[in-house]
């Protein structure tokens, strides 16, 4: 009898304890580190999630801008912090799927040393031109770019970014010769070509919406496989007959590896509670923004199909960032 209530209790003990564990609560401040410099998409995204964290998980939800190298500085940062919750990593795809694609050699490793909570949002790119340029479609864009080979300056927000293998798939789709021109973020390279220095670029609709709006910039395509509803007038490249050319960017939340199972889900849990809420989902769409978010498991999968997709349209392409 002594030895069933010593397995007994010892059930009961470990019950409480996996309760207790699925019930994880910080005690302390949450840092989400956004691997680019203040003001840009991502660290809108991320300081509109912080806000509603930190009502969810009663505690401090801050942000920390560490941007460089494409993402790759802040990432490190946390890959090499603590498992614990407390450092969170909030990238885009060009960090932890396009990244492993065109480097050689990287810091770190984006599946083995990096635990998936949940994807966030994702947003379509949009190929815009500067309005002194004349081509009002897509197909005038290409008949003017093989009219003139390599003379249209196509911009991008970095070199190996989402962008920049946008620009490289259309290109390659197309048959057109245009000289990239890769800039340090989105705000340079929109300034330029609003002033006309460079007459294209593709980039994240949130960046691009509000010049859009009000004509500074005349936008061609979603470089994508659907419309967007904040934009329903700018056909898809799908439609316009190249659905190779789907650059979609998504924003997630990582957590160092080895971080345990029980607070990674507590946080899988918060965020899609969070991207939920009117107030953040609603300003989150305003933007052109589309709710994104996985289980971690599924994260997972998608997070390596992602890389293995990049992988394979780099090869094609013969897509060099590094020398």
């Amino acid at each position: 009898m002594k030895k069933f209530a010593c397995i007994a209790a010892t059930l009961i003990t470990a019950a409480i304890c996996q309760v207790a564990a699925a019930q994880w609560t910080p005690k302390s401040t949450i840092r989400i580190v956004v691997p680019f410099a203040a003001g840009g998409p991502t660290d809108i995204t991320a300081r509109h999630l912080s806000r509603k964290l930190n009502d969810i998980l009663g505690q401090p939800v801050i942000v920390d801008n560490r941007g460089g190298a494409n993402g790759m500085i802040g990432a490190e940062l946390v890959v090499k912090s603590k498992p614990d919750g407390y450092t969170l990593l909030m990238p885009t795809s060009s960090t932890i799927a396009i990244n492993p694609a065109v480097y050689r050699k990287m810091p770190f490793d984006p599946v083995a040393d990096l635990s998936p909570i949940t994807p966030v949002i994702a947003t379509p790119g949009v190929m815009i031109v500067t309005p002194s340029l004349p081509a009002r479609s897509v197909k005038d864009f290409v008949a003017l770019a093989k009219a003139r080979p390599g003379q249209i300056v196509f911009a991008s927000t970095g070199a190996g970014s989402n962008t920049h293998l946008a620009l490289e798939l259309f290109a390659g789709e197309a048959k057109i010769k245009v000289t990239h021109v890769p800039y340090k973020g989105a705000g340079p390279a929109v300034t330029d070509v609003i002033a006309g220095h460079a007459q294209a670029l593709v980039a994240d609709l949130p960046v691009l919406a509000p010049h859009l709006k009000s004509g500074k910039l005349r936008p061609l395509a979603i470089t994508g496989l659907d419309r967007t509803p904040l934009f329903p007038d700018i056909p898809s490249m799908k439609e316009l007959g190249y659905p190779q050319v789907n650059s979609r960017n998504w924003y997630a939340l990582l957590a160092p590896a080895r971080t345990p199972p029980e607070i990674v889900n507590r946080l899988n849990e918060a965020v899609r509670q969070a991207v939920a809420a009117p107030e953040v989902r609603d300003r989150l769409v305003e933007i052109g923004a589309e709710i994104f978010t996985q289980s971690p498991e599924e994260f997972g999968k998608f997070l390596k199909s992602e890389i293995e997709r990049w992988k394979g349209v780099v090869a094609k392409y013969k897509i060099a960032v590094e020398p």
